[in-house]
């Protein structure tokens, strides 16, 4: 994987060379990153180059606050969490609980997300900054090709590290100030520890047999499953 520089994108990276078993992930066919709202012009015509569709998890809140500044790419919208994202600070969910939360209530939604990936053009996938919705998402649609567990969850706790540190210092006041009993919120909004997406990816094998298993039951087919692993893998 390889953090990439374009202008106005924070957490942009390429998850390719993560092996998978005697293959690896293809450069360049699977992208992710935080919002594009402050794409520069420049920027985007980087980004217009290198991918051919861009899925966006963001509900629709997220997204008329910050639209997309990308011309020139389709864009499929698949909000992903079953209403707002101001929900889980309230109930102070922690990252577990919220990824659970994520796969029980938004399988069919995540099948559509990996369902785009399996088309096989270079697929940019992003939600608000690119770490919870977007996470997970990639997580899957790797852990079903067979990626190396431990390269996926690296690739995911690698996010903490990209989110700019103005905005975290700005989050982090918000929520002192407005939320101060949330004692999870800046783990929601700041953190990605890798032993909550290993945690995740364990649970979903205890409970289905496999990623590829989860998403099947979700509803992806066995032949969608095969063209994702065509796409992802050289």
């Amino acid at each position: 994987m390889s953090v990439l520089s374009v202008g106005g994108v924070a957490n942009l990276r390429d998850v390719g060379g993560i092996r998978a078993g005697s293959a690896r992930v293809r450069s360049g066919v699977l992208l992710r990153s935080g919002h594009l709202a402050d794409l520069t012009p420049e920027g985007g015509a980087l980004l217009a180059d290198r991918v051919r569709h861009v899925v966006d998890l963001r509900d629709d809140a997220e997204v008329d606050r910050e639209p997309s500044a990308l011309s020139g790419v389709p864009i499929t919208r698949i909000p992903l969490f079953l209403g707002s994202v101001g929900s889980f600070f309230a109930l102070n969910m922690d990252l577990t609980a919220m990824y659970r939360h994520l796969v029980d209530e938004s399988a069919p939604r995540l099948v559509d997300a990996v369902r785009i990936i399996a088309a096989g053009e270079p697929t940019l996938v992003h939600c608000t900054v690119g770490k919870d919705r977007t996470g997970v998402t990639v997580a899957l649609a790797l852990s079903a090709v067979g990626a190396d567990r431990d390269a996926v969850v690296a690739d995911y706790a690698l996010t903490a590290s990209q989110l700019p540190p103005e905005r975290n210092r700005a989050i982090v006041q918000y929520l002192r100030a407005h939320l101060p009993d949330a004692t999870n919120a800046v783990q929601l909004a700041t953190e990605s520890p890798a032993p909550v997406m290993a945690s995740l990816l364990a649970d979903i094998d205890d409970r289905y047999g496999s990623v590829a298993a989860f998403l099947r039951d979700a509803g992806m087919a066995d032949a969608e499953l095969h063209a994702l692993a065509e796409a992802l893998l050289a």
